[in-house]
């Protein structure tokens, strides 16, 4: 099915239509010339020299008269026709053919355009850099969770296998820890990077870049050896996280918790994404009772509230809601999207 479509979304493209259509009446000319070639030599002519006699005069090799033509008053005519054809579709396929690779050229160029201007918009965006297993991951989870990002990989292949997936990805195939990449991803308006590339100095290099362009943008780097915590730490990395260790506690907590294991797993895998999300409450935000604010819903279900460095779990409806402070809630992303804006509106 995948290989019906591809040809589907290429057939759309009329140089490449004509590039097969000239390529049928082709083999169309070689079958009536094979044909031809083997009726007017006959009984001497092969079906190799009728079809050879045939590619000669297409090709205009012109190596000599491999079947007799002078047996049949019509064979130098057949041949004079045979050639007229041949060399035409010869013209027009080699015209379409330049004509797929000019094409393919300006609309590179066209796309990496608009991406570029689609990236220039963007803000409180994220940028994932890499795109292997972990980095596919983050993607997934940032597209489900309806967050913006841009995708930035430096080998051209797993880039290529990630985007038959996912086509319309905002994306660069460049060097994440090149400043100029970072710039064109938008990093002076991001919300965070992903430095979570399988090499650990490389995704040291992201997070130093990162804050050295925009030190308020958070940074989250992916490490195989929990020994290079401290150089990420000084690298400006806000978020450390090692997949072996994390794997370790996932691991133990199958075992020593297995009903919230399964739960955790059962919403992660639910159609409507509910997760467990945070929303920061903005600057400016006019003080309220918690209950003013977060009605009842069955998009969301408020856990805890953080703020000056405490913890206030369940909160009741008459707590007060100020700048500043952090919701924990279980929801659903048109959930969070709709908190989110009513918290702007206040």
């Amino acid at each position: 099915m995948r290989i019906v479509g591809r040809w589907r979304k290429l057939l759309r493209n009329r140089h490449i239509r004509g590039l097969v259509t000239g390529i049928v009446i082709l083999l169309l000319i070689h079958v009536i010339g094979t044909l031809g070639y083997h009726y007017i030599g006959k009984p001497a002519a092969s079906w190799i020299d009728s079809f050879y006699m045939t590619f000669i005069t297409i090709s205009t090799i012109g190596f000599g008269e491999t079947v007799d033509l002078s047996q049949h008053p019509m064979g130098r005519l057949f041949t004079v026709g045979i050639a007229v054809l041949g060399i035409g579709t010869m013209s027009y396929l080699f015209s379409m053919l330049v004509a797929v690779l000019v094409d393919a050229d300006l609309n590179t160029a066209r796309r990496k355009k608009r991406m570029e201007k689609d990236i220039g918009k963007l803000s409180g965006h994220y940028i994932v850099c890499g795109i292997g297993r972990v980095g596919n991951n983050v993607a997934d989870e940032l597209a489900r969770t309806k967050r913006r990002f841009v995708v930035i990989e430096n080998d051209r292949a797993v880039l290529d296998a990630w985007l038959e997936h996912h086509p319309h990805a905002l994306h660069l195939n460049e060097d994440a820890a090149d400043d100029e990449a970072l710039h064109r991803a938008g990093i002076a308006n991001a919300a965070g990077v992903f430095a979570v590339t399988g090499d650990d100095s490389h995704n040291l290099m992201v997070a130093l870049s990162v804050k050295l362009i925009n030190p308020k943008a958070r940074v989250v780097v992916r490490l195989h050896d929990i020994r290079n915590t401290t150089k990420a730490k000084r690298a400006g990395a806000d978020e450390i996280v090692s997949p072996d260790f994390t794997g370790g506690m996932r691991i133990a907590s199958a075992m020593v918790r297995p009903h919230v294991v399964s739960f955790m797993d059962q919403m992660l895998r639910t159609d409507e994404g509910l997760r467990v999300e945070q929303v920061v409450v903005p600057e400016g935000f006019r003080e309220m009772p918690l209950g003013n604010l977060v009605a009842k819903s069955r998009d969301y279900i408020l856990m805890a509230m953080h703020e000056n460095g405490n913890w206030v779990f369940n909160p009741p409806d008459d707590h007060i809601v100020r700048a500043g402070a952090a919701m924990i809630l279980m929801t659903s992303p048109d959930g969070r999207i709709t908190l989110e804006q009513r918290l702007q509106a206040v």
